[in-house]
Order: C-alpha cells, then structure tokens, then sequence
C-alpha cells in the first residue's frame, strides 16, 4: 500500500515475522491503528479476498495463509519521506471473514494487539519476597525478552522496600494487570511502544512523559498554515481531587495525618485547575490499612495526580499529507489558533492512524491539566 510520500511495509509470521507477498500486500484495503498512553493498543487490517481457482475450492487462499492466523505477529511499519518508523508490534487475536455474493466484495479483518497481549493470559499467585514495586516491574518485564521487551522503569517519588519478616507482596493478577495495579498506584502508567527497529519493544512503567521537544504544532484556523481538519475542547472541572485523611502507621502504629495540596506533574497550562478554581475542588478520604507513611504519601498523591491529568482535553482529526509529519503519542505537542485558553502545550494522550489508498489521517485526543498557554509561542 503505497500512496504520495508514505510507503507502509508489512511483517507477519507465526514465530518470526518476515515481510509478506506482493499478493497480500495488494490485498491489503485498509488499516487502523491506535496507540493510547494506557492499556494497550491495537490494530486492524481489511484485506480483499476472494476464489478465483483450484486452490481456493475448498478454502479461501487468505484463510491457508499462516501468518493470518490467530497468535501470529505482526509488525506495521511507515515510510514517511525518508524516514522508516514502526507503527504496530503486535499480535493477531481475532479473524473475521465477511463473504459476499458480488466479486471483489469479500473481506477478511484481521485484529490485535500490541504484543504486551501475552503478558494478561495467565492469572498468576504469585509472591514477591524483599522486592518494591520497581524491582517487581524490571523481573516482570524481562520475563517476556522473547517478545524484544526492554524495560525502562522509573523509580517512584518515595517507594518502600518490604521486610519479609513483615508483609510480602503478592500478586493474583496476570502479570499485565499487576504492571498496571502498581503504576495506578503511584500516579503511573504502564505501556509498550515499539522500538526502533523491528522486533525490539520499549516496555515504559513510569509517570506520563510531559517533558521534552514539543512535536510540530497542530494549526487551527491559520488560513495556508492549518493542518488540522476539525478539532474541539472540553473542561471538566469536577476532576481535580485532593485527598485527606488519616493512617495507622504499620512500622511505628501511630495516627499520622496525610494530605495533599497540588499536583506534582510537571505544569502544562498557566491556571491549572486544582488552583484556578479553588475552594470549588473535590475533597476525599484517605481510607488505607496495613501502610506506612511512605506509602500512605505516594498513594494519596498518585490519586491527586491522576485527577489533574485530563481535566482539559482536545479532541481532532489531521491529514498526514497535510501536517508533514507522523503524530505521536505520548509526547507534547502544541496548537495555535484556538485562542488563549486552549491554544499551548498539551500531552498527547491516544492517536489512532487510518491508512487507506491515498489517504492518511490521524486522530488524536490531547490532554493537560487546565486553561491557558505557559509560552507566548508554540514549535512550528
């Protein structure tokens, strides 16, 4: 599938993906793909299909083609001008055939996931003796190098290495919904994103990144500088949460109070919301059991920072064609043209791709923690 400055190269195989037939590529009609900073992602691809000799009698030809069965990987890669970027490490999970009764009008779609899919399919019980929450992430993750996972764990604020002789944690999750339950519980996120080169997966358990070179600027009502087709904002102001409370220290079993104040993410807007609308800001208990202050303070602040996340969010559609360049997920970017309170840096949060015959287009959803730019200007 090629169209005016992007190439798309498809891999596929049931143990090692290798790159697919001249056939199967014409086939290919269509393909979606979406990455979201939580969870995991997915993709779709449509490919025509149909009967057209002996070989197909009994079976249509795409359906005897092993790399289109359930549990084979798939890697989607995109040529943009020169560059070659990977856009889908992942995993067929699903087959659906749709015959038709007119030629050409028969299609097979194939979905799946992003290969961290085989880290949710078996519910573990699991201990983990003398190990926090960073060691258990690192162990977790390089149990899974036969899907090219290098893990880049980040160190939490404040975490508490646990004393056997005193608690030990354990795990009745899959070894995807424990990532998930600890990073929840420190303001994180967990996600894998594909690496640079086919085969090789970035597993991120850390804070949402909202630091570093903001990527080009999506344009709004710039007359022959706009390179957004429709784009549109929202401000729920009942998100920001502080919590208060109290604790029974487990170590010294003395009530200590715990309470935050402000979100410790790094600041995208000029009147964040926790402050901007002040007294009118949600207030909750802190109810935790069987916690030290350490982790009382890191818990408490977790959920106070996840409240801010996505008070304002920014919702749109762009042509690749016309913005130049791939949006990506997980990163900052910046729009111009929607006016002070919503123009500036946001964190982008999801994007799906959308890739048919001469048509690229991205949508997108942008998030930060309330109105107003921090810059005067945006990178364009």
């Amino acid at each position: 599938m090629t169209q005016p400055g992007i190439h798309l190269t498809l891999l596929m195989g049931p143990t090692v993906p290798v790159p697919v037939t001249p056939t199967l590529l014409e086939a290919l009609d269509s393909v979606e793909v979406t990455h979201r900073d939580q969870g995991r992602s997915g993709f779709q691809m449509t490919f025509k299909v149909g009967r057209s000799g002996p070989t197909d009698m009994l079976e249509f030809n795409a359906l005897q083609n092993l790399a289109l069965r359930p549990f084979s990987r798939v890697i989607l890669m995109v040529t943009f001008g020169a560059v070659p970027r990977i856009l889908m490490d992942g995993i067929i999970t699903q087959q659906q055939l749709s015959p038709q009764n007119q030629p050409g009008s028969s299609r097979l779609v194939i979905t799946g996931e992003d290969v961290s899919v085989m880290m949710d399919m078996e519910e573990k019980a699991v201990e983990h003796p003398a190990q926090n929450e960073m060691i258990i992430a690192n162990m977790i993750i390089a149990s899974y190098a036969q899907y090219g996972l290098t893990p880049m764990v980040i160190p939490p604020a404040s975490f508490d290495t646990p004393i056997p002789t005193e608690r030990t944690p354990v795990q009745q999750l899959t070894d995807l919904a424990y990532l998930n339950e600890m990073a929840g519980r420190c303001g994180y996120v967990f996600y894998v994103t594909p690496g640079l080169v086919p085969g090789q997966n970035i597993a991120y358990w850390g804070p949402p990144i909202r630091a570093g070179l903001p990527q080009k600027a999506l344009s709004l009502n710039m007359g022959p500088n706009t390179n957004v087709e429709q784009m549109s904002f929202s401000n729920d102001a009942l998100r920001p949460t502080l919590q208060s409370g109290s604790i029974q220290d487990r170590q010294s079993n003395q009530s200590l109070p715990v309470q935050t104040f402000a979100s410790t993410r790094t600041p995208l807007s000029s009147q964040p919301a926790l402050m901007a609308n002040q007294p009118n800001v949600r207030r909750r208990g802190f109810r935790r059991s069987g916690v030290n202050t350490v982790q009382a303070y890191a818990q408490a602040q977790g959920v106070t920072d996840i409240s801010t996340d996505d008070v304002v969010t920014a919702s749109g559609e762009l042509n690749a064609l016309f913005y130049g360049d791939l949006l990506q997920p997980r990163g900052l970017v910046g729009v111009r043209g929607a006016g002070y309170s919503y123009d500036g840096t946001y964190y982008v949060k999801n994007v799906t791709h959308s890739i048919r015959k001469n048509e690229y287009k991205q949508r997108f959803t942008l998030t930060r923690e309330g109105t107003g730019s921090i810059t005067p200007m945006v990178r364009t």
